[in-house]
C-alpha cells in the first residue's frame, strides 16, 4: 500500500505532468517536446535516461532481475473537441487515446521507485514510446536495444479507457487480448482520360471497387469464423472532376484477427486479390504495408500474478477475461519476452462517454494517481518474488 499512498500525495504532480503532455501533443515517432519533457523530468529526480526512437528509456535499481514498464505517449492527427481548458490549440494533433494518462503515470512511477531505489531487489527499465498510433514505435525501439543491456525479464504495460468507474481493472491470462493489425495501402493504377472517350482509358475506380468487394469476400469466406476478424477499408480516394477519369485510385485499410495463422493467410490471399483483380481490369495494383504487428497476447503466468498482487489492493476491482478488437504494438514486446497488459477504467461517474478517438473524448484523472502506483507496485512486489 505504500505506493498507492505515496502516489496520492503525487496527484497534483501527475496532473500537471498529464496536461503538459495533453496540451503539447504530437503525432507519430518525432516527438521532440514529449521526448524532450521525459528527459527532463527523470534528470530532475536523478534518473539518468537517454534517447531511444524519438522517445526514451532509462534504468532504475541493481540486481539479476529487470522488469520493464512501458508507456505511449502520441496523440492522434485530429482536432479536439473536448472543450477542456488545457486542449491541444494546434488543431493538428489530440490526446483521444489516453497515452498522455500513461506517460504522466509512468513519470510518477519512476519518481516512486527512484525514491525506493535502495530498496527494490533488481531493476526498472523505463520505456517511454512514441508511435503507437502508427504501430511503428515499440518495433523501432526493439531495433535500438530496449530489450537489450539488460534484457528484460519481464514487462508490464496498461491502458485506461473513457468509460467504467475509476478502480476497475481489467486483464486477460488465457487468450489473445487485442488482435493482430496488418494495415495497408493499395494503389491502382490505369489510364487517365476524357471522361467522354472511357474506350480510350482504363478506369482505376471501377478497378478499386471491385478490389474493395473482392476483400469483403475475403474476411467472410476465408477465415475461420471461430476466430475474431476484421478487415476494414477506412479510406478510398480517386479523381479530381467529375469529367476526368483519372490515373489512380487508393484503398487504405486494415485486416485485425486473434489467430497468428489467420493472419498470415490473410495478408497473402489480400496481395493475391488486390494484383489478380486490379489486372483483370487492365490494371496494375501497388500495395505497401503501412503497419505489421503481431497479435497481443500476454503471458499467463506473469499476468496471474500480477493480478495476484493486484487482488490485495482495497481500492481495486479486477475483472478477468478482457479481450478487445484494437492493436497495440506492446504486442512486439509480449512476442519477444513474457509480458503483461491491463485496462484501466477511467469514466466519470452518471456522465455519457464518448470512446477512444472521438475528439470530445475525456479521461477522469482520477485514475492518474492510481495507474503511478500500480506500476511502481507491481515492478517492487514483482521484482522482490524474483530475489
Amino acid at each position: 500500500m505504500q505506493y498507492f499512498r505515496e502516489a496520492e500525495k503525487l496527484r497534483s504532480e501527475t496532473i500537471a505532468h498529464r496536461r503538459y503532455f495533453h496540451r503539447n501533443a504530437e503525432t507519430g515517432t518525432n516527438m521532440p517536446l514529449a521526448q524532450e519533457y521525459v528527459l527532463r523530468t527523470l534528470a530532475s529526480e536523478g534518473i539518468e535516461a537517454k534517447p531511444c526512437a524519438g522517445g526514451a528509456a532509462a534504468i532504475l535499481g541493481q540486481g539479476k532481475h529487470t522488469i520493464l514498464l512501458r508507456a505511449d505517449m502520441d496523440a492522434l492527427p485530429m482536432a479536439e473537441k473536448s472543450g477542456l481548458p488545457f486542449a491541444c490549440p494546434t488543431g493538428l494533433a489530440a490526446h483521444t487515446c489516453g497515452h498522455d494518462m500513461h506517460a504522466a503515470m509512468l513519470l510518477t512511477a519512476a519518481k516512486l521507485l527512484k525514491s525506493n531505489e535502495n530498496t527494490l531487489r533488481g531493476r526498472v527499465k523505463l520505456m517511454f514510446q512514441t508511435g503507437e498510433e502508427t504501430l511503428s514505435g515499440a518495433k523501432q525501439m526493439v531495433a535500438e536495444g530496449i530489450l537489450q543491456d539488460p534484457k528484460p525479464d519481464a514487462a508490464l504495460a496498461l491502458h485506461v479507457g473513457p468509460s467504467g468507474t475509476v478502480g476497475e481493472c481489467w486483464y486477460n491470462a488465457d487468450s489473445t487480448m487485442m488482435l493482430s493489425c496488418d494495415a495497408f495501402r493499395i494503389t491502382v493504377r490505369g489510364k487517365g482520360g476524357h471522361s467522354a472517350y472511357p474506350h480510350l482509358t482504363v478506369d482505376p475506380i471501377g478497378a478499386a471497387v471491385e478490389i474493395y468487394n473482392a476483400l469483403m469476400h475475403l474476411a467472410a469466406y476465408e477465415a475461420d469464423p471461430s476466430h475474431n476478424t476484421v478487415l476494414t477499408i477506412g479510406s478510398l480516394t480517386a479523381g479530381t472532376a467529375y469529367n476526368i477519369i483519372p490515373e489512380t485510385a487508393t484503398l487504405q485499410g486494415s485486416i485485425r484477427t486473434d489467430d497468428a495463422q489467420t493472419q498470415v493467410h490473410l495478408k497473402k490471399r489480400m496481395h493475391e486479390i488486390a494484383a489478380r483483380t486490379a489486372e483483370a481490369f487492365r490494371c496494375s495494383a501497388e500495395i505497401t504495408m503501412l503497419a505489421e504487428n503481431p497479435l497481443l497476447r500476454c503471458d499467463g503466468t506473469l499476468t496471474n500474478a500480477f493480478a495476484d498482487i493486484l487482488a490485495k489492493i482495497p481500492q481495486l476491482t479486477l475483472h478477468a477475461g478482457i479481450r478487445a478488437s484494437g492493436s497495440d504494438d506492446f504486442a512486439e514486446i509480449t512476442a519477444r519476452i513474457p509480458a503483461a497488459y491491463l485496462f484501466l477504467s477511467a469514466g466519470f461517474p452518471n456522465e455519457a462517454s464518448f470512446a477512444s478517438h472521438n475528439p470530445a473524448v475525456r479521461f477522469n484523472e482520477d485514475v492518474l494517481p492510481l495507474g503511478a502506483a500500480i506500476l511502481a507496485h507491481c515492478a517492487d512486489t514483482w521484482l522482490r518474488s524474483h530475489d
